[in-house]
């Protein structure tokens, strides 16, 4: 049973999740084959994109691990990391250069896991468990960028394909496929769905993104599925209604970095096939107007551009009611940049402690967070939490870290660490 700790302490596995993220874990074969990936273990599916440091395609991996805390960690294998986990006696352990941690579980293996849709596709290549109460559906593993030669620099989402879609059995999502997968994973208590992928030929993906909202309410007789819709800038904006129409609760329009120049050359086909850097930001004032404050969110690839202009386009956005959020850049494998260097951990905390001050300021939630992104129990989480900020969600506050004390510590902690580290 995971174990109460101080605020103090849980700040400093904030940080310990920031440095595993940065520098990656490694597993050796041997502890890979006495995990029980069939009944207990949640294992990775590369249903849109490889997030690990380093191709892999030896055994299986885990999706993450848990300390004995209850803290999760994602699982990002790196050959030469610093961390690796070690199996003794029955026990799994987080070791850093062979000094022992803490204890460590893997995640769950979701129930729906196990199921298949009528047409006999695995519902783990459908959607994937990211907490106890979310999924996301990438609807195709594949961006029509590829073919023009515009793919966004950062992204590996086609090479990904070419490695892991015949491995792991993954293709294309039909509506039908997703709202089957939906309906079973409700029974166990997942909430929250947003739908994803690449670009499609011709930018049909408004249509297919209507059918999967139908058919899932079809499937489930639910008018509000808790659904988020991920899509690309469109040249009409007065399409963003549909999705509001279609009965999607949210929307997302990932920038990905602010930077004028940086987005033209880092994101060449988001650049040129949806308008220019402009029609993204007036797509995400338009949702604003249509979803309303704390319903939209953008993710930032953080670590490409200068901290300051991606703190200036996360203020900017946080302003107009956008949950804006910098995502911790792993240089793919398979993507333009792989072999390149993220920033230090230290680098990351300080613009995480900033955003977070700045998501704050600006009137967004925990629970605005929650609704629009397809993360749960993230950094961004405990910050809330350990602000007083919590969600009155059963299955999410019974998945995350619990602490003993009443004073605030990010408050305080973010600015005095924020100063030390800018």
């Amino acid at each position: 049973m995971a174990r109460a700790i101080t605020r103090e302490e849980l700040y400093k596995e904030l940080e310990l999740d920031n440095r595993i993220t940065n520098e990656g874990v490694y597993i050796s074969p041997e502890v890979v084959s006495t995990l029980d990936f069939d009944n207990k273990v949640q294992e990775q599916m590369r249903t849109c994109f490889d997030m690990n440091h380093e191709t892999y395609t030896k055994t299986k991996l885990p999706t993450a691990i848990r300390l004995d805390s209850n803290y999760r960690i994602r699982f990002s294998y790196k050959n030469d990391a610093p961390f690796s986990i070690e199996h003794e006696n029955g026990k799994y352990y987080l070791t850093e250069k062979g000094n022992q941690i803490s204890e460590v579980t893997f995640v769950e293996k979701p129930k729906f896991y196990n199921f298949r849709t009528s047409d006999g596709v695995n519902m783990k290549t459908i959607a994937n468990e990211i907490g106890k109460t979310k999924l996301t559906v990438a609807y195709s593993n594949e961006c029509a960028l590829k073919d023009k030669g515009l793919d966004c620099k950062f992204c590996n989402i086609n090479a990904t394909k070419s490695r892991f879609a015949d491995l792991e059995g993954i293709s294309w999502k039909t509506p039908i496929q997703i709202a089957e997968t939906y309906a079973k994973a409700r029974e166990e208590g997942y909430e929250s769905i947003t739908i994803t992928g690449g670009f499609v030929p011709e930018r049909r993906e408004v249509e297919y993104y209507i059918d999967v909202a139908e058919a899932i309410q079809d499937f489930t007789g639910l008018t509000d599925f808790g659904g988020t819709a991920c899509v690309g800038a469109p040249s009409d904006l007065s399409v963003i209604e549909k999705y509001k129409e279609a009965g999607y609760r949210a929307i997302s329009t990932n920038l990905e970095v602010w930077d004028e120049n940086f987005f033209k050359t880092i994101c060449p086909g988001k650049d040129q096939i949806c308008g220019g850097r402009q029609n993204w930001i007036n797509a995400l004032k338009k949702e604003v107007e249509v979803f309303g404050k704390g319903n939209v969110r953008s993710f930032f690839v953080a670590g490409i551009e200068p901290k300051s202009t991606l703190l200036e386009g996360i203020e900017y956005l946080t302003e107009l009611g956008v949950v804006a959020i910098p995502l911790h850049w792993t240089p793919n494998p398979g993507s333009a940049l792989e072999g390149h260097r993220a920033p230090t951990p230290e680098w990351y905390f300080d613009l995480y402690q900033k955003t977070y001050t700045l998501l704050k300021k600006n009137g967004l939630t925990h629970l605005d967070l929650y609704k629009s992104a397809n993360v749960e129990n993230s950094i961004f989480d405990y910050f809330y939490d350990l602000d007083g900020d919590h969600l009155n969600i059963p299955k999410h506050e019974a998945d995350r870290v619990h602490f003993v004390g009443e004073d605030s510590v990010v408050g305080n902690n973010t600015s005095t660490q924020a100063e030390k580290t800018a």
